[in-house]
């Protein structure tokens, strides 16, 4: 059977055949906890012989809440797509938040579902899932609407790593502050990033350290400072070792430079301006720091390329 990846209204979702089994959450980062949710949806459908789909959001519900102070977003919505794509989820429904969506009322938000989406079977959310105007709605109303509509509702429980729930405001946290492998055991893969390479001012190439550019301005920004990565061209099956900077450049660039990503390729490389990289984090090295003298940088960039060679064995 073939699914469009992703559509932006009930009603394109509505014309699929077969039953439909949504996970409905924002899910950001797609995480281990998110997985949990995501991939019962996905075994029912199978099972059952119907469609799996999920009803996400953009934008972020804090945009319309809180537009002064909104969520910094793990991934872009295309990136989502993608990672829901991967698990095995047919179909993404991207609805837009907006102030009619949200003022649905608890007690209506699955008849307004159901109405929407004739073919819907059953949904997934987490036992913490709330909906419905001023979140009024909790997975007990679920329930009990599920039964009247003839809805099955499952609710999965929050998964636990050292005893604290998985969440993507944990994992901010983690980003933010540098942990990246910590980030990485909870999203349950390696962070990643993406870009197309541009050109720079070309000064490791000056210090025998040539960079590829990724310009990069994601929500959520990790700690500034240089990183342990594995990176390879979007379509290539084969990953390269390097050591990422990703920030200002204190050292070398004015004060109102915009953050980017810098990646210097331990064993050479062959791209090149206007290709696609892809970018594995795997280990913060050390913050981003400003040197006095560019031998003081160059002599850091060979000590933390030393560091990046040792993880790499």
């Amino acid at each position: 059977m073939n699914f469009p990846c992703a559509v932006d209204n009930f009603e394109a979702l509505s014309k699929l055949a077969g039953e439909l089994h949504l996970a409905i959450g924002v899910f950001d980062g797609v995480h281990l906890g998110h997985k949990a949710v995501i991939e019962t949806a996905v075994f029912s459908a199978r099972r059952a012989g119907g469609i799996s789909g999920v009803l996400t959001f953009d934008p972020h519900p804090s945009r319309l809440f809180r537009p002064e102070d909104p969520t910094r977003l793990i991934m872009p919505i295309e990136m989502k797509t993608a990672m829901l794509q991967k698990i095995g989820i047919d179909c993404v429904l991207c609805k837009h938040f907006d102030h009619a969506f949200a003022s649905i009322s608890a007690d209506a938000f699955l008849r307004h579902l159901k109405q929407s989406l004739p073919s819907l079977r059953s949904i997934y959310v987490g036992e913490n899932f709330r909906f419905g105007q001023k979140r009024a709605g909790d997975v007990a109303m679920l329930v009990e609407s599920g039964r009247a509509l003839k809805v099955g509702v499952f609710s999965a429980e929050r998964i636990k790593q050292n005893g604290e729930p998985i969440s993507s405001t944990r994992i901010r946290q983690e980003l933010e502050s540098g942990a990246i492998d910590s980030a990485n055991d909870l999203l349950g893969y390696n962070y990643t990033t993406s870009g197309t390479i541009v050109s720079g001012a070309k000064l490791g190439r000056q210090l025998g350290f040539p960079t590829l550019n990724l310009p990069w301005q994601p929500e959520c920004r990790p700690r500034f400072g240089v990183y342990y990565v594995h990176f390879r061209k979007s379509d290539a099956k084969t990953w390269q070792a390097g050591v990422a900077n990703y920030g200002v450049k204190p050292s070398v660039a004015n004060s109102d430079q915009a953050p980017a990503l810098e990646i210097h390729a331990l064993g050479g490389t062959h791209l090149d301006q206007g290709d696609t990289v892809e970018a594995e984090w795997l280990q913060f090295i050390r913050p981003e720091q400003k040197f006095d003298s560019i031998d003081a940088l160059k002599a850091q960039i060979t000590k933390d390329c030393a560091t990046a060679k040792n993880l790499a064995k």
